[in-house]
């Protein structure tokens, strides 16, 4: 009894041969008997890969086609249940994130559930995202989605001494105290300057440099020569992110007499003051500006309009008028 032929996909140059004999109006068999086929592996692959109106088999084209399909096989369809995908499609239409949509999912339908991860791959399926696209209502809008953790660079934190948030005295949660700062660089992919926006968190008042580039040296050398210049009781503590920028914190701790924290990984929110002020730094300096071509007259200038303009969360008080009141105490 003769053993069966195990079956593998059909090649590319298998399909330029098939689309050469075809051509020449070679019969089937024929064909199956030169590629070691069977008939109804041939009349198969021109039948589904043939083109619609000509009738005519392409090898590219057929190809192509077959690639498509092997794609699609491994495709899943996101949230299949119609009153989850229905409820999410809905208020994503109303600008909601992921997190508020699985959250307010849970309290007013509890015997519905859905995690946000699942939302986000819904979000960025291509087969949604054909008929409708809604990454561009996500806060954060990015045309391809990047997946937390999975770049080489982040696997490993390098920053001599580092002390994490969690260790950080509740008395700068709290803003009681002046002198805590939280600092964080302002980047363009189109340019090697950045801006350093440091900021105090009880007043907000904002101290924003130019930077030749972004480097660990400009980072410590401008911090050292920005808060130097006040008083020990405004030279408390930096709060920082785990960037490669920050890894002279213990000289800038040496040099201004402070104790340096870092955010968890990926936990930017953390360190919220300097988040929100980089957001309206931005309002002016958008994320495609070329900072090269940005002066450190324009930067000073942009500070003292922030540092001047009133705060709600400070009754309405600027953040200069604030932090003039905290140099003049030692508490």
């Amino acid at each position: 009894m003769a053993q069966p032929r195990s079956y593998h996909q059909i090649t590319q140059e298998e399909r330029d041969t098939i689309a050469t004999l075809y051509a020449q109006r070679v019969s089937l068999s024929e064909i199956a008997r030169k590629l070691d086929r069977n008939k109804s592996t041939i009349s198969r692959e021109i039948s589904r890969n043939k083109a619609p109106i000509r009738r005519v088999y392409g090898s590219c084209r057929a190809h192509n086609k077959a690639k498509e399909r092997k794609i699609e096989a491994g495709h899943r369809p996101r949230l299949k249940n119609a009153f989850i995908r229905n409820y999410v499609k809905r208020h994503l239409r109303m600008e909601w994130t992921p997190e508020q949509i699985a959250g307010s999912l849970r309290v007013r339908y509890s015997q519905y559930s859905i995690c946000v991860e699942s939302i986000y791959r819904f979000i960025y399926d291509r087969e949604v995202r054909r008929h409708e696209d809604f990454v561009q209502v996500l806060p954060r809008a990015h045309r391809i989605r990047n997946y937390r953790g999975q770049r080489k660079t982040h696997r490993m934190l390098r920053i001599p001494e580092r002390i994490s948030i969690l260790e950080r005295p509740e008395s700068v949660q709290h803003r009681k105290q002046a002198g805590h700062w939280e600092t964080d660089t302002i980047i363009a992919r189109t340019s090697e300057a950045a801006l350093l926006a440091t900021v105090e968190r009880k007043s907000r008042y904002l101290k924003l440099n130019r930077l030749n580039r972004r480097s660990s040296q400009q980072v410590r050398v401008t911090l050292n020569r920005t808060l130097s210049q006040y008083g020990k009781h405004l030279r408390r503590t930096i709060t920082y992110d785990n960037g490669q920028e920050n890894v002279d914190h213990m000289i800038v701790n040496k040099t201004l007499g402070t104790r340096s924290f870092f955010c968890q990984p990926y936990h930017s929110w953390e360190k919220g003051t300097v988040e929100n002020t980089i957001g309206i730094v931005r309002r002016t300096y958008p994320k495609k500006t070329n900072f090269d071509l940005v002066s450190a007259a324009d930067v000073k200038r942009l500070e003292r309009k922030l540092n001047n303009t009133p705060r709600k969360v400070l009754h309405y008080q600027t953040p200069k008028e604030v932090f003039n009141q905290l140099r003049c105490t030692s508490s």
